[in-house]
């Protein structure tokens, strides 16, 4: 099976955020193809962003390695999250995976609810 492989144009992952996934497939007892990103309809910029682990790497997938982490989207998830960075912030029960840079959807918010100073 041959999948497109994502640019640094189409998904980025912070240090941060490489270091909490590595650290989570470490905790991982079964088989995991990868992290799979994923996008729903719903919340305040259109779209709702979330991450699961996945056995299933798909023929229109795609795929981006960060040192041995394999981050999957698919193509509708793709048109959505395209130029995104993932980054993971906070400490403790604060402790969070943002997606920074999000491209408003029907005159949403700018990736978080109630984000200050408007879209830049």
């Amino acid at each position: 099976m041959s999948v497109a492989t994502l640019s640094d144009n189409d998904l980025t992952l912070t240090n941060p955020a490489q270091g909490k996934m590595t650290e989570l497939l470490g905790q991982v007892e079964e088989n995991i193809e990868g992290i799979r990103v994923f996008a729903t309809p719903g919340g305040c910029s259109g779209m709702s962003f979330g991450m699961t682990f996945t056995d299933q790497l798909n023929a229109e997938d795609s795929v981006k390695e960060y040192n041995g982490i394999k981050v999957i989207i698919d193509p509708a998830t793709l048109d959505h999250i395209r130029g995104v960075e993932i980054d993971f912030v906070g400490e403790g029960s604060e402790a969070r995976f943002v997606f920074n840079n999000l491209t408003p959807q029907g005159g949403g918010g700018c990736g978080t609810c109630g984000s200050q100073g408007g879209c830049s």
